[in-house]
């Protein structure tokens, strides 16, 4: 029998892989933990991961990016969409689907079983992530990312030769 090649994932090897916990530094109640897809078969332009939420667990905060688009599938269990100024119940089939720059959006679960979801998007060297409530931004660059307060942020014009 062939050696299965490195780009097929079973879903057996998916339930074994270890989950990794994220907490996001800006809100407490965030708590999701990821089965990255997409790193195991080693695609590096796009991400896609499994993410789990626990009964009142948040997934990461309030945000939209400037430059790569996002997606969210949800598997299983129910959760609260919050998009734009509205919140919405999203359950298994439901999709969700977010340009560059897209409305600022996240995801929560109160209710009392797991929220199960695919969720991926554009995994490029350099993104800014807007956290509009807080004043605050993350930039991202190659391996690294750094929260900044807009504050901080000097504007200028790049002046041409």
């Amino acid at each position: 029998m062939a050696q299965e090649p490195s780009c097929l994932l079973r879903a057996a090897m998916i339930q074994s892989s270890p989950e990794i916990t994220f907490r996001h530094p800006l809100n407490p109640d965030s708590e999701v933990h990821l089965r990255m897809l997409s790193r195991a078969t080693g695609m590096q332009r796009a991400g896609v991961s499994v993410g789990r939420l626990a009964p009142g667990r948040e997934s990461f905060i309030y945000h939209f990016h400037r430059h790569q688009e996002e997606w969210i599938y949800i598997l299983s269990g129910r959760g609260v969409a919050e998009i734009g100024d509205e919140s919405f119940e999203v359950g298994a089939g439901d999709f969700m689907g977010f340009t560059a720059p897209s409305p600022g959006h996240s995801l929560r679960n109160p209710f009392d079983q797991d929220l199960v979801y695919l969720m991926g998007g554009e995994s490029t060297n350099f993104e800014v992530g807007v956290f509009p409530r807080h004043g605050k931004r993350a930039i991202f660059d190659g391996d690294s990312a750094h929260i900044v307060d807009d504050g901080d942020l000097t504007p200028f014009t790049p002046r041409a030769k």
